[in-house]
């Protein structure tokens, strides 16, 4: 859908730039979103904080559990 009338800007195009981590201001430089009549602002930002939260999301997965650390064990030979 249409976000913004007046630069004629989508969600779509506003999902992929917060999706690439920009924020809000840094879309709005790039795009040109609500820097006429403003009416677009608040939908705007709810994408981009929607999408900025999934994709930090997905950038950032749990963190693995920790691998075991492996001393060298000594080994006793039994005399011959």
């Amino acid at each position: 859908m249409i976000v913004c009338v007046c630069k004629r800007v989508s969600d779509r195009d506003i999902a992929r730039h917060a999706s690439a981590g920009m924020d809000f201001d840094d879309i709005q430089f790039e795009l040109g979103i609500a820097t006429q009549c403003g009416r677009c602002e608040d939908c705007a930002r709810d994408v981009v904080e929607r999408h900025r939260t999934a994709a930090a999301h997905h950038a950032h997965p749990q963190p693995a559990l920790p691998l075991p650390s492996y001393r060298a064990i000594p080994i006793m030979l039994a005399a011959a």
